[in-house]
């Protein structure tokens, strides 16, 4: 879901791309995204593309051919980053765990000790194929202590959950607008630290992609450059600077809180009807909930009829979780209570209409209950 203040910016009139009013606007969002990545980096900015961008900005960057990166993977997105490295020369270092489950920093300091020279290890803080959160705190230390990058994929976490660059030591961290954010796909932020930049500026090949080139999209988001390189997305740019504004408004420390009071009032609801959590409750995303379908449910008819009687669209389980998941969103403007009660009842309704299931009532009762204790407790 998008705000309407989001959709009426990127309605404002157009100007250039080296229009004095555009640049004070880029100042802006940089400085929101520093204030929203917990960062001081000076190269942090929206990159033009969706999140995948974002995660081929990062790879193409700073890996070069005949670099090992070691590459968690728990499920389809840390699979896609080890792909990147590849095609850029470089040998993925495949730390692969059970998919739901997260990577233990015990193997990841083993990997680093004992593999030879490491140059990055590329991790993902919320796998959207699975629900899982991936806490990331220890890891960076880990990485300064063996002289390796820390690369992090935050596409799902910015902006719903606690994301700390400078303080988990990132090196380079990539996010998307249209998840957490609320603002539509088509352009995504990045923040590399100084270490970072210096290897980019540094790097003895040219990187195998000049439109995500940041050693010259560097100098166009430089304040004292503003050097061409190419035409940035005005409508998206105005976009993205009122999502952060609406951000702000909130508080990033009220939002992460909303988000994790209505993912346990989702899962309460959903756990009455026999749906029941994918991930150990430990790691499980509050931005989205992976859960493994009742043995009774039809996957895809039931989402066809959430969608064509209900207009609520949610997602199936990917590669081998396809039919035996639903991985259902709770980003930004979508984590709302009336939305929660709304895919409740839907549910309610077709279990009891389709599959004759006793539950009108049930799901929605649960996750009244939930916000009911979570208001008594702040109390």
């Amino acid at each position: 879901m998008v705000h309407p203040r989001v959709l009426q910016a990127m309605g404002t009139p157009l100007v250039g791309h080296l229009d004095p009013v555009f640049l004070s606007i880029m100042d802006d969002i940089q400085a929101a995204l520093r204030w929203l990545f917990r960062t001081r980096n000076a190269l942090t900015i929206p990159i033009s593309g969706t999140g995948s961008a974002a995660m081929e900005t990062a790879i193409v960057n700073l890996i070069e051919p005949g670099d090992s990166v070691m590459v968690g993977i728990n499920g389809v997105f840390g699979t896609r980053l080890a792909s990147m490295v590849e095609r850029c020369g470089g040998h993925a270092i495949r730390l692969e765990v059970p998919w739901g489950q997260p990577l233990n920093p015990e193997h990841i300091e083993h990997h680093l000790r004992t593999t030879g020279p490491i140059k990055a290890v590329a991790i993902v803080h919320a796998e959207t194929s699975t629900g899982t959160h991936q806490p990331l705190e220890h890891i960076g230390q880990l990485c300064r202590q063996h002289k390796a990058l820390y690369i992090v994929d935050t596409v799902t976490s910015l902006g719903g959950m606690d994301v700390n660059v400078d303080a988990w030591h990132i090196d380079a961290c990539y996010s998307a607008a249209q998840k957490c954010l609320s603002c539509p796909p088509g352009i995504s932020p990045i923040t590399f630290s100084d270490t970072a930049v210096d290897i980019i500026r540094h790097r003895t090949s040219p990187s195998t992609s000049w439109y995500l080139d940041c050693s010259l999209i560097a100098d166009y988001w430089s304040e004292s450059k503003r050097t061409y390189h190419h035409t940035a997305p005005i409508s998206m740019a105005y976009a993205l600077r009122e999502s952060l504004r609406l951000i702000q408004e909130e508080g990033l420390d009220v939002r992460i809180a909303r988000h994790q009071r209505n993912s346990r009032a989702l899962m309460a609801g959903l756990q009455t009807l026999g749906f029941e959590p994918f991930p150990t409750a430990d790691y499980q995303l509050t931005t989205l909930l992976c859960v493994k379908l009742p043995s009774f449910i039809d996957d895809l008819k039931i989402r066809k009829a959430l969608l064509q009687d209900f207009h609520i669209e949610i997602g199936g389980g990917l590669g081998p979780l396809a039919g035996k998941v639903w991985r259902i969103g709770l980003m930004g403007e979508s984590s709302r209570e009336e939305h929660i009660l709304a895919l409740l009842s839907a549910l309610e309704q077709l279990l009891a209409r389709i599959f004759h299931h006793r539950s009108i009532g049930t799901a929605v009762a649960a996750a009244m209950a939930t916000w009911s204790q979570s208001k008594n407790s702040y109390a």
